[in-house]
């Protein structure tokens, strides 16, 4: 591995370590306010409209300057984001409703930076690595970054533990941030972006030079508007494409469930709750790394898995001891890592053979940001008619388990109705992508 591709890394780990570390700090702060709980799904929602709005345009972004360069300045949108976080109670007179508020927006703009940062990411990493070496860079690149979203989570969990925030107290420089404590994770999160960017700087030119990208906003909408017709009407790739949709809206979801069902049914506190966010990212590495061996042209066998996971998440409406507590997250978050990696790899095929690799990640993120954008605001409603989490919860996992149970009698339709399609599964010698 080129020197390189290590410094693409640590400065991928650092920035998402900071977004998922900010996420739990905005919503300390939000709670420190007295703003009302479905602010907490606003914070998701405006950070994953970001993705939505700026899908077709991403990639031409990333595609017309150097990579380093983009990652620097899109990592300088987020410190941007993050700065407006810290000083929104001045933007807000004082106001702690309109300080909320102020809180979303400025997460959004995180968001606009984590959107523009994804593509240019996984682009360098191809001109970076020679081809042989592409497979293993990018299982380290998304490995590091499951990674660095759990100790995000756990680390904004400390962050605005009571105990770390009292020992800040004690040096006359924090007294300020008496009230809102949070503002001191945020302060600290901020120098995680910042050291981000540093790496940002040192990554090296690859000089590598693409073809003029199209600058008309509403050509590139109309053009990635196709793309994603031609993935959705294919038999296979709209099967796997509405598992893996489904998939990131309903962990969308459950992030703010099992924060909102820690401090209402286990009685803990937002800093408590973020770790157990944290315990089932573990069970989505140990599903992973188990789906790791079935083959791609037996991907649809994992489907059955996704019902049993939104039955498996109502099981916690009736755990509180702390063993099984851990241990019903655990079998979620394995559940969910077991049958969305197998998906994941049969969309990128599907997206490769009718597309290409990388018009292919866009139409995923959008369609994926989409579904958290209508889950997350459903759940925002839910919240805002003061149902209980417990009733949210059952709502939730029947919701996941029917939308499963239909995408599997949609694919045995297509299976019946268009058998070559399936056929096809794992046979990379035809269609428009072809290997150089």
């Amino acid at each position: 591995m080129k020197k390189g591709f290590f410094t693409v890394m640590t400065a991928q780990a650092l920035s998402s370590l900071a977004d998922n570390a900010l996420f739990i700090a905005a919503i300390a702060l939000i709670h420190q306010l007295s703003g009302p709980d479905w602010l907490d799904s606003l914070l998701k929602w405006a950070f994953a409209a970001s993705y939505v709005i700026l899908a077709a345009f991403v990639g031409a972004i990333a595609d017309s300057f150097p990579k380093g360069r983009v990652m620097f300045v899109t990592n300088s949108i987020k410190i941007t984001g993050c700065l407006l976080m810290f000083i929104s109670g001045i933007f807000a007179n004082d106001n702690p409703q309109l300080q909320t508020y102020i809180i979303c927006i400025a997460y959004g703009l995180v968001g606009i930076g984590a959107a523009a940062y994804s593509p240019a990411k996984y682009g360098i990493v191809t001109e970076l690595l020679p081809p042989k070496d592409l497979v293993k860079g990018n299982s380290w690149i998304e490995g590091l970054t499951v990674l660095s979203i759990i100790f995000g989570f756990v680390l904004g969990g400390i962050l605005i533990n009571q105990n770390v925030i009292n020992w800040f107290l004690q040096f006359d420089a924090f007294q300020p941030f008496k009230e809102t404590p949070a503002e001191i994770a945020i302060i600290i999160i901020g120098f995680i972006y910042l050291a981000a960017a540093v790496c940002n700087l040192l990554i090296p030119k690859t000089h590598f030079v693409y073809p003029k990208q199209a600058t008309n906003p509403v050509k590139l909408v109309r053009v990635f508007s196709k793309y994603v017709m031609i993935l959705w009407r294919d038999k296979v790739g709209q099967i796997s494409l509405a598992v893996t949709t489904l998939f990131w809206g309903a962990g969308a979801v459950i992030q703010l469930v099992v924060l909102k069902w820690g401090t209402d049914h286990l009685g803990l506190d937002v800093s408590s709750s973020a770790y157990l966010m944290g315990v089932a990212a573990i069970g989505t590495i140990i599903g992973a790394v188990l789906a790791g061996r079935i083959p791609l042209e037996k991907a649809l066998s994992v489907l059955p898995v996704g019902v049993a996971m939104g039955l498996c998440v109502m099981l916690m409406v009736v755990v509180k001891e702390p063993w099984a507590v851990y241990s019903v997250l655990i079998l979620v978050g394995g559940l969910s890592g077991f049958f969305v990696v197998p998906m994941n790899a049969l969309l990128q095929h599907r997206g490769h053979v009718l597309l290409s690799a990388g018009h292919s990640i866009a139409v995923q993120n959008f369609n994926e940001q989409l579904n958290i954008l209508l889950m997350v605001a459903l759940y925002g409603l839910l919240v805002h008619l003061d149902l209980h989490i417990n009733t949210i919860i059952i709502i939730f996992g029947v919701s996941v388990a029917v939308l499963m149970f239909v995408v599997i009698l949609l694919c045995k339709h297509n299976e019946k109705k268009y058998p070559q399609a399936f056929e096809e599964i794992g046979d990379t010698s035809h269609g428009k992508a072809q290997h150089v």
